[in-house]
């Protein structure tokens, strides 16, 4: 039976909103890591089946198929297509599930799965600007002028008792966890630094703490928990992993790091929005046969400090466990990239760790969530 592996996993170091990778084209940036990704791994780019990409907003500098024209921007055979994903912020670890399906299917020998946004370019929201994306039966469905993930976010501390200190300590952890990681070089293998740009991640507050926190303003609710400092950061930044499935890289002399064990997605109530990482979770374990206390790593997407609380209230994940090396309420979070940049950090982390299983999944606009388990090769 066919399997699908990741053979290598790269990303850019996140740039803050209007920061250091600002003035980089999004395709530009997405090149970047596609680049990387055949450098280190000495595959030629004519044998890349497909590039399968995620990203969010897809207008402006981000329309016209992202995923092809970063093939056209890394100077890559006009041969080689591209493809392009939205599932929210979800999109590219969608990508992943995406290729390693079609790989375990025989549809690819080689293929490239990952995504970038530009928040700084194309800001959050820009899709929507000129158009109606909820008609009225859904909006009367669920009794709501709209949809808001922040409001999801108050409505989920709500739900399950966070107090906004128990969110700012979970944030100052996350800060913590992410300096920790660089000044150790745990990163470096993960990296490719934009040259004479960006060489690590621009978001991390050192030193940030619960003190520091509880002087910002809530965003969402006068009375409510939810701020910029226990949110994830508005974001640039790209990642990309190339799979294969074993027979093809035992032929090829490569080693890949971990194979895509088990892929499920979950969805849940649209209003509340951000609690099928839950869900998704359980499923994949069922559906693997593995145990909470067999996965070495869990990466449960920051987009607000309750997500990853409540998903370790109901799942029980240890807390060392979770978001080892910190989040995107400190790294940032570009959209449609995170999935493959958390993927990348993911894959890393096991590698250097010796963890023979991790867990990935993240929350997704329309109350959506994939969840995906690696299993360490090497």
């Amino acid at each position: 039976m066919r399997d699908a592996v990741i053979v290598d996993a790269v990303r850019t170091p996140v740039g803050k909103r209007n920061g250091a990778l600002s003035g980089i084209h999004p395709a530009t940036l997405s090149a970047h890591v596609l680049k990387t990704l055949v450098e280190r791994t000495g595959v030629d780019p004519v044998e890349i089946d497909d590039v399968i990409w995620g990203c969010v907003s897809q207008v402006g500098d981000q329309s016209g198929n992202i995923g092809r024209v970063a093939v056209l921007a890394a100077g890559w055979p006009d041969s080689v297509p591209g493809t392009t994903v939205d599932r929210r912020c979800g999109s590219s670890q969608q990508a992943v599930h995406f290729a390693a399906a079609g790989v375990i299917a025989g549809h690819y020998d080689f293929v490239i799965a990952g995504g970038a946004e530009s928040m700084s370019r194309v800001p959050m929201g820009s899709a929507a600007r000129d158009g109606r994306p909820y008609p009225d039966e859904v909006l009367e469905r669920y009794g709501v002028p709209g949809f808001n993930q922040g409001v999801g976010a108050e409505m989920m501390a709500e739900r399950w008792g966070f107090s906004r200190r128990r969110l700012d300590e979970y944030s100052a952890r996350s800060h913590a966890r992410a300096a920790a990681a660089v000044d150790s070089g745990a990163l470096d293998g993960q990296l490719a630094p934009v040259e004479g740009v960006l060489r690590t991640d621009e978001g991390i507050r050192r030193g940030s703490s619960v003190e520091t926190l509880a002087g910002l303003k809530t965003a969402f609710r006068e009375d409510g928990v939810i701020t910029a400092g226990n949110a994830s950061q508005i974001s640039d930044g790209a990642g990309a992993l190339l799979i294969t499935s074993s027979e093809t890289a035992r032929a090829r002399g490569l080693r890949p790091i971990a194979r895509v064990h088990t892929a499920t997605l979950a969805a849940d109530d649209p209003v509340i929005m951000l609690t099928a990482p839950i869900e998704a979770t359980a499923k994949a374990l069922k559906k693997s046969g593995l145990g909470i206390d067999d996965i070495g790593a869990f990466e449960v997407n920051e987009a607000f400090a309750p997500v990853p609380l409540a998903w370790q209230a109901e799942i029980g994940g240890p807390g060392d466990r979770l978001n080892p090396l910190g989040g995107a309420i400190a790294v940032g979070h570009p959209l449609g990239g995170s999935g493959a940049i958390l993927m990348t950090r993911l894959v890393h982390h096991m590698k250097d760790q010796g963890l023979r299983f991790g867990l990935q999944t993240m929350c997704e606009a329309g109350g959506m969530a994939n969840a995906t388990i690696l299993e360490l090769l090497l």
